[in-house]
């Protein structure tokens, strides 16, 4: 009995509020006289209970920063509670990464140095962001550092975490404010390099001073060359070049620590998720835009609004905060340029964002770069791209191998903008040179190739190890359609070196400056070793895989370039292809190779034609001595032409060392019939078929066609036919050529 009545006493606790009573008589009289309320009790019973309850529940994360806020003295590190609480931040982080104001608490955390440093490095490792990273977090922390109660290791730790998450601060104007705070921090020889490449970061033209440009130099003088120091020299440069006086190394291998390592296999992590798990809720773009991260910042589209100092949390008062910024500033943000117009307007006062990499989907920051020689801009983008290249390279790096597509589009990205510019990166070079000996020569084929083919112009000796022996290590072993590949790719490469030396030679004439004396003689070198490089990998090419048509078409497409070299480029050079070239073209049996040699042939002779007379009349401009080798090697050629498509005396008259040449006493022991007349228009077996078809319409009521009947009228007729199926380059060829070598040989077959 005693056991019910103590139940009802502990069920009916809640409702007494201020009562002390415990007599049980009196509470039923109290209950029925409020009979009348007692849904409306009840209801409030329940709420009473669920806020109670509610109290009692907090968030862990939320938890966790409270201990760590508020606890004081140094904890010792096994201390069960604080493990806890770590690991929940931990965890949190990992998964789902931290809000503004979660990084904000860390840092204050992480650098007021209450814990010990084990516990301070676990924290700064783990500061993984949702969305963005408030400016004000950044001052916060830079605060703590000045004051210098964190470890020199700890210190280390938030610059690189600084550095990797530089692209998430949402504004930067506050953080540049601190530059002199950032370059006090290089009289530690430890933060050093993470000084200098924050600096590199921030650096503005009105950053540059006398007094840091002169302690930078002692720097470099008391420590040597050091390349972090090398490279805010070189920035410092571009921007006051008349301050710094010294001369720099044009490249730099690696220029600064990867600062990213600790951190971005968590970030890729929380992209994915957001991205490929959850894409029915599509995010926020301005949320996603603060998303790209150094790691795959590429990996969607680069919009300007997500790049340059301003964040989608305060998208609402850009447009008074820009009116404001360009007044006191001087600089047009670069989130307002929308039109070409206003690139004419502002394309001295630009300024450029803070992710560099988003250049590269933007035209009209492609036309500031073309229009405004900034190399400040050029440096940037050296180092950034240079450094993607080194981290996602799937084919350098195995881990990144299931990235491939994403590479991929990252590749297609720069081939449109080097296009646009029709300029290669030298990052670019620096990253085929390094990587394509571990290339398998599968992945983004069609990427890599056309890299190479933007490869700036350089001293081909330089590109001989780090290219040519690679290329054609893979060139070798490959199909025949990687084969065509190459040959088509080194054929873009030839191209893009004459183009640029077209535009350079008519910038030099217009400024009035002697431009070929300088770099004349080192573009000839260079072409006339590509050139040599391509025909002995195409004679190669052509013994592996039987003298293919296909493969043919394609080497004769780059010596159709080649033959065009001194008149179409203006450049003082003549090169014939080779001898494994030339003949298995001239004995093909597929006469579009041969209206094709035929072609390349005329051309050749109008390029030296038009030499000679340059030479005569005793030119300055564009005039070189022949090469006796290379007119000798001509006119071998076209004897060797002219006896196998004309004459018929090939065998006689061909005495290059690789030709047909056969002495009559084999030709007869061979029993080969009428050989005096095996090769010409007619019997050629690239010809043979039109021969055929020439026959049946003249006499259609022959059945078996009889070769020997074209001759007299009918060789006119026969030619006429040719020059009708579209065989123009055996038209100019013969027309050219045949006249002036042989012209009694037009009457040789009336006989």
């Amino acid at each position: 009995m005693k056991k019910g009545v103590s139940a009802k006493k502990s069920k009916q606790a809640l409702p007494v509020s201020s009562s002390k009573q415990t007599d049980l008589s009196v509470w039923t009289t109290s209950v029925k006289k409020n009979t009348g309320h007692k849904s409306a009790k009840k209801y409030g019973e329940q709420q009473r209970s669920a806020c109670e309850e509610t109290d009692h529940y907090q968030d862990p994360l939320e938890e966790a920063l409270n201990y760590l806020e508020k606890t004081k003295d140094r904890t010792p590190l096994k201390n069960e509670v604080l493990q806890k609480h770590l690991t929940t931040v931990e965890k949190n982080a990992q998964e789902r990464g931290l809000a503004p104001g979660e990084i904000d608490t860390l840092l204050n955390i992480a650098l007021s140095g209450k814990f010990a440093e084990a516990i301070n490095s676990r924290l700064l490792k783990n500061l993984i962001p949702m969305s963005a990273i408030m400016e004000d977090s950044v001052v916060s922390a830079v605060s703590w550092l000045c004051v210098g109660k964190c470890s020199r290791s700890t210190q280390v730790t938030f610059l690189k975490w600084l550095i990797a998450m530089f692209d998430f601060i949402d504004q930067k104007e506050k953080v540049n404010a601190l530059y002199g705070c950032f370059f006090s921090f290089l009289q530690d020889e430890k933060l050093l390099p993470f000084a200098c490449h924050m600096l590199y970061l921030l650096t503005r033209r009105e950053n540059v001073k006398p007094f840091r440009v002169r302690k930078l130099l002692d720097l470099q003088t008391r420590m040597g060359p050091d390349p972090s120091l090398q490279a805010l020299l070189s920035i410092y440069k571009s921007f006051a070049p008349e301050m710094v006086s010294v001369t720099l190394p044009a490249k730099i291998k690696i220029r600064f620590r990867n600062s990213e390592n600790l951190w971005k296999a968590a970030i890729s992590r929380i992209k994915r998720r957001v991205h490929g798990i959850l894409p029915a809720s599509k995010p926020d773009p301005m949320v996603t835009g603060c998303l790209q991260s150094q790691k795959r910042k590429w990996n969607t589209k680069l919009t300007l609004p997500a790049c340059k100092t301003n964040s989608g949390f305060l998208a609402e008062k850009q447009k008074s905060d820009y009116a404001d910024l360009l007044n006191s500033t001087g600089f047009f943000p670069v989130e307002q340029l929308q039109t070409f117009p206003q690139l004419l307007q502002n394309i001295h006062r630009l300024e450029f964002p803070s992710r560099i990499g988003s250049v590269l989907g933007n035209p009209l920051l492609l036309h500031h770069i073309n229009c405004v020689k900034d190399d400040s801009m050029y440096q940037r983008m050296y180092y950034w791209m240079g450094q993607t290249f080194r981290e996602e390279c799937p084919w350098y790096k195995i881990e990144n191998q299931q990235y491939e597509l994403e590479f991929k589009d990252f590749l297609e990205k720069v081939l449109e903008a080097e296009c646009f510019l029709q300029e290669g990166f030298s990052s670019c070079e620096e990253f085929l040179y390094r990587t394509l000996p571990f290339w398998d020569g599968c992945c983004c084929r069609s990427q890599v190739l056309r890299l190479v083919s933007w490869i700036p112009l350089s001293t081909f000796s330089e590109m001989k190890s780090y290219l040519c022996r690679p290329l054609t290590q893979l060139f070798i072993t490959s199909s025949l359609y990687f084969k065509c590949s190459v040959l088509e790719s080194l054929r873009e490469l030839l191209l893009n070196w004459l183009n640029w030396h077209i535009m350079q030679a008519d910038m030099a004439t217009e400024l009035n400056a002697d431009f070929l004396n300088t770099t004349l003689s080192g573009l000839v070198s260079s072409v006339a070793e590509l050139i040599h490089f391509v025909g002995w990998l195409s004679t190669i090419a052509l013994r592996l895989e039987n003298n293919s048509a296909f493969l043919m078409h394609f080497i004769l497409d780059f010596y159709d370039i080649v033959c065009d070299v001194y008149q179409k480029y203006n450049l003082p050079l003549l090169m014939m292809p080779p001898a494994g070239i030339f003949y298995p073209a001239l004995l093909s049996m597929d006469s579009v190779t041969i209206n094709h040699l035929c072609h390349i042939m005329y051309r050749y002779r109008t390029n030296l034609v038009a030499a000679k007379q340059n030479q005569q009349a005793k030119q300055t401009m564009l005039q070189f001595k022949f090469s006796s080798r290379s007119c000798q090697e001509y006119n071998q050629y076209i004897t060797a032409m002219v006896g196998c498509l004309w004459t018929s005396n090939v065998f006689q008259r061909d005495f290059h060392p690789q030709g047909i040449h056969m002495e009559p006493e084999v030709l007869e022991k061979m029993k080969v019939q009428e050989y005096r007349k095996g090769l010409n228009i007619v019997y050629h077996p690239a010809l043979t078929g039109y021969a055929m078809l020439f026959l049946q319409q003249v006499q259609p009521e022959d059945k078996t066609p009889n070769f020997k009947l074209i001759q007299g009228r009918k060789w006119e007729w026969y030619l006429k036919y040719l020059y009708s199926q579209d065989l123009q380059g055996l038209k100019l060829f013969i027309e050219s050529s045949i006249n002036r070598v042989s012209q009694t040989s037009q009457t040789k077959p009336d006989k």
